[in-house]
């Protein structure tokens, strides 16, 4: 059975190797993400030219995204690199040092004595360093450590409950959006989005300089959890961030709310993708943990587009056994999922013909038990569709699109193709599609397939004839 969940893997010292790299494609990665938090433009340009040479050496579709840094709400260095807090010890957060030591630390993000007050909980370090502010005088915060210990340079703060006022697209985003549409992007992610205007933002900037990437909103905010249907409406797709998410919301309340948020991704055709410590103790060991295993296979099930991992293919020791161990479960998780297909067409109307096309082609492909459904698609929409519904048979998107072939990468079920001459007659187009898929190994002569194209080929939204054909016949 091929693999329907898609996995990311973050690119960074432990894979930036081409042999490596080259490994963990064959292995079984899709997207690969170039972390804008870390290296420069020309870091980034490189690599994606490397990414490109090696998908087109062994004939894969493989996606690029961009993840961008985002507001850097963070201290400063210390004297010394590292200090310990006790629990009970008074702490200053200053804007105005420059390095810190046990009784003070300064603050990358300069406006935050404005945006706390007396009783504010602030976590540092993902939540392991826990201070509550006693008063804010000028650009000092000052603190009593509720729960102490080691802090290091350049750790993250949130504050309990959100609210921090920084804005979601810093100078720096706006310099790396240009340099993602130069390396032309196929995702865009944008960082700590709190509302509908940050993502609107994003892909306007995307656009002007001449981008085509489709935009990823990371939910990683409280006010983003409230301001959830808005800010898919203005994306193409969510981030289930559950590092900072967690910080912000408890992380006792992160598990309903992932299943919430890939839920209304799909209800509303939208992408999602589930990352953050998903294979985490594989930084440094060869075998995941028994809970791991479940959270990626929780994530499966939940109906996530993608699982993505971060420092264990950029950073960790064993990143492609990493790799490995995400199929094998993803594949695992997969045999076990029910076909709701049926159900998913309740209460459903559709005003669009091409919608309506490809819920028909699921349709029958279900009920007439076919090998694959074939999308002819100049955009991807049609594809984009069909993945929404499981309908547990393989979609295969043809297009002579390159940028529609590698957006298509992130979308669970449905493997892009390279097609040429989609601007044939109907009879052409058919024989076309059919040659291409027996190429590609995926069916084969007698095979009953489930085709979806358009009058006119190359007309976005076109798609407005569906046919039943059993590969080979006349």
């Amino acid at each position: 059975m091929a693999r329907h969940t898609k996995i990311v893997a973050t690119l960074g010292p432990a894979s930036r190797d081409p042999q490596i790299l080259e490994t963990l494609i064959r292995t079984g990665v899709d997207v690969v993400r170039l972390n804008f938090s870390h290296g420069k433009a020309e870091d980034h340009i490189n690599a994606a030219a490397e990414v490109r040479r090696i998908a087109a050496k062994l004939g894969r579709s493989i996606g690029i995204l961009a993840d961008l840094q985002g507001p850097k709400i963070r201290i400063g260095k210390f004297e010394e690199g590292k200090i310990i807090l006790e629990t009970g010890d008074k702490f200053i957060l200053d804007a105005q040092c420059e390095l810190g030591n046990r009784e003070r630390v300064g603050l990358d993000y300069k406006a935050l004595p404005g945006d706390v007050e007396k009783g504010n909980i602030l976590l540092l370090d993902d939540g392991r360093v826990v201070l509550e502010v006693e008063k804010v005088i000028a650009h000092e915060i000052f603190t009593v450590v509720r729960h102490g210990g080691p802090l290091s340079n350049n750790k993250g703060i949130n504050r309990q409950g959100g609210g921090l006022s920084a804005p979601a697209l810093t100078a720096k985003d706006m310099d790396d959006i240009k340099t993602a549409a130069q390396i032309g992007a196929d995702f865009l992610a944008v960082s700590f989005p709190k509302s509908a205007s940050d993502m609107y933002m994003a892909r306007q900037l995307m656009l002007a300089t001449g981008g085509h990437a489709l935009t990823i909103a990371k939910i990683e905010r409280v006010e983003a959890v409230a301001a959830l249907d808005e800010i898919l409406d203005a994306s193409d797709g969510l981030m289930v961030a559950r590092g900072d998410l967690a910080v912000e919301v408890g992380d006792a309340a992160v598990p309903a709310l992932q299943k919430r948020m890939i839920r209304r991704a799909r209800e509303k055709n939208k992408l999602a993708i589930t990352a953050t410590q998903m294979m985490e103790s594989m930084t440094h060991s060869p075998a995941p943990t028994r809970a791991e295993v479940s959270d990626v296979a929780n994530a499966v099930l939940d109906g996530t587009d993608a699982v993505m991992l971060s420092g264990e293919t950029a950073a960790g020791e064993f990143p492609v056994e990493t790799v490995e161990s995400m199929v094998r479960i993803c594949e695992e998780a997969e045999k076990s999922l029910p076909v709701t297909l049926d159900r998913g067409f309740l209460d459903r109307s559709f005003t669009r013909i091409d919608q309506s096309i490809a819920m028909a082609s699921l349709f029958a492909a279900y009920h007439l038990e076919v090998k694959a459904v074939a999308a002819l698609t100049s955009t991807g929409s049609t594809a984009l569709w069909m993945s929404r519904l499981n309908c547990g048979i393989p979609i295969f998107a043809l297009t002579e699109n390159a940028v529609a072939q590698t957006r298509m990468t992130l979308f669970r079920e449905v493997f892009p193709l390279l097609m040429t001459n989609m601007n044939a007659d109907r009879d052409v187009l058919r024989r076309n599609a059919e040659k291409r898929l027996l190429e590609a190994g995926v069916v084969k002569k007698g095979d009953l397939i489930v085709l979806s194209y358009g009058d006119r080929m190359g007309l976005a939204g076109g798609t407005n004839t569906m046919t039943i054909v059993r590969v080979g016949d006349k």
